[in-house]
C-alpha cells in the first residue's frame, strides 16, 4: 500500500468514525432522558464510549490532514491500548460464559436452568443483594410474565411455548415442584410440592412476587447475560481484526507522515557552512599550539 494513499484512508476512517461517535453520544444522552432506571446504567459508559472515540479519531484524524508524525504516533498508542482492553475483554468473556447450560425436561420445547452450573463470577454478582434487587425491579417493570397469557390464551398454547432462559426461570415454578399449571399466569399451588427444591416455596401468582426470588430466576438472567455476552465477544473479534488493519495502514500513514516532515527540514547551503569550517578549523590551530 502506497504511503499516500494510507494517509487518504486514514483521514477518512477516522472521519466517519467521528460522526460515529457523534451518534453513539446522542444515542447515550436519548438513553438518559427516556428509558427508566433500568436502561439509564447504561447511559454513562455508552457516551463514555462515545467520547473515548471521537477523541481517538480526531486525533487520527488531524494526524493524517497535517501529516503530524507526533499525532500519528499518540493515534497509535490509543490504538494499541484499545486493542489490548479489547483482547483481555474478549479472553474474559469467553471464560467467564464457558460454564452453564439449560436441562431439557420432558413435554417442554425450552429448558429449564440452574444457577450452579454458572462461573463463579457469575453467582458472585447475582448473589449480591443490590445487584439482584436492582435486576428483580427491572424484571417486574419489564411486563414479561404478565404478557406470557397475552400471547397463549390456551394452556395448550403455553405448554408448546418455546420460553426465553428469563421466562421459563422467572415466571413460572421449576418443574420439579409438580404445580399443575392452569394457564400462562397461574398454577394451582394447592398441591403440596414433590421435591425439596426452595423455589417451589418461594414461587406465588402474584406479578409483583412470581418466581423473581428463585435461584431458577437468576440462572435464566445467567443465561441471558451468557447469551449477550457471547455475542458481544464474537463482536469483539471482528472489532479487533478490523482495528488491527486500521493500526496497520496507521503504521504507514505515520512513516510517511514523518519521510515528508524530514524532506521539510531546511539542508543548509555551503555559504552558510564555511563559518562553521573557519571555527572548526581555528579551534584545531590553537589547540595544535
Amino acid at each position: 500500500m502506497g504511503m499516500g494513499t494510507s494517509i487518504f484512508i486514514i483521514r477518512w476512517i477516522n472521519f466517519l468514525t467521528m460522526l460515529l461517535a457523534v451518534l453513539v453520544i446522542i444515542f447515550g444522552i436519548w438513553m438518559g432522558t427516556n428509558h427508566d432506571g433500568c436502561r439509564k446504567s447504561l447511559t454513562l459508559p455508552v457516551m463514555g464510549l462515545g467520547g473515548f472515540i471521537f477523541v481517538v479519531s480526531i486525533v487520527g484524524f488531524l494526524g493524517a490532514l497535517k501529516n503530524n508524525s507526533i499525532l500519528l504516533w499518540i493515534y497509535l498508542i490509543m490504538l494499541c491500548i484499545t486493542l489490548v482492553a479489547i483482547l483481555v475483554f474478549t479472553v474474559l468473556a469467553f471464560i467467564v460464559t464457558n460454564n452453564g447450560s439449560g436441562h431439557s425436561v420432558a413435554g417442554l420445547r425450552y429448558k429449564e436452568y440452574q444457577l450452579q452450573d454458572y462461573s463463579t463470577w457469575f453467582l458472585k454478582q447475582l448473589n449480591n443483594t443490590d445487584n439482584w434487587m436492582h435486576l428483580r425491579s427491572c424484571l417486574v417493570k419489564s411486563e414479561d410474565c404478565n404478557n406470557l397469557s397475552k400471547r397463549y390464551k390456551t394452556l395448550k398454547q403455553y405448554k408448546l411455548a418455546k420460553l426465553t432462559p428469563i421466562e421459563a426461570g422467572c415466571c413460572r415454578p421449576p418443574s420439579e415442584c409438580g404445580y399443575p399449571a392452569v394457564n400462562a399466569s397461574y398454577y394451582d399451588l394447592s398441591f403440596h410440592p414433590v421435591d425439596s427444591n426452595h423455589d417451589c416455596k418461594l414461587y406465588k401468582n402474584s406479578k409483583a412476587v412470581k418466581c423473581y426470588d428463585c435461584d431458577s430466576c437468576k440462572a435464566g438472567v445467567a443465561q441471558y447475560m451468557k447469551t449477550e455476552w457471547r455475542l458481544v465477544a464474537i463482536f469483539n473479534v471482528v472489532l479487533f481484526v478490523v482495528l488491527l488493519i486500521i493500526y496497520l495502514v496507521g503504521c504507514c500513514a505515520r512513516r510517511k507522515a514523518a519521510t515528508n516532515r524530514s524532506k521539510d527540514l531546511p539542508i543548509p547551503s555551503s555559504h552558510n557552512l564555511l563559518p562553521l569550517l573557519f571555527f572548526n578549523f581555528s579551534n584545531e590551530v590553537v589547540v595544535a599550539a
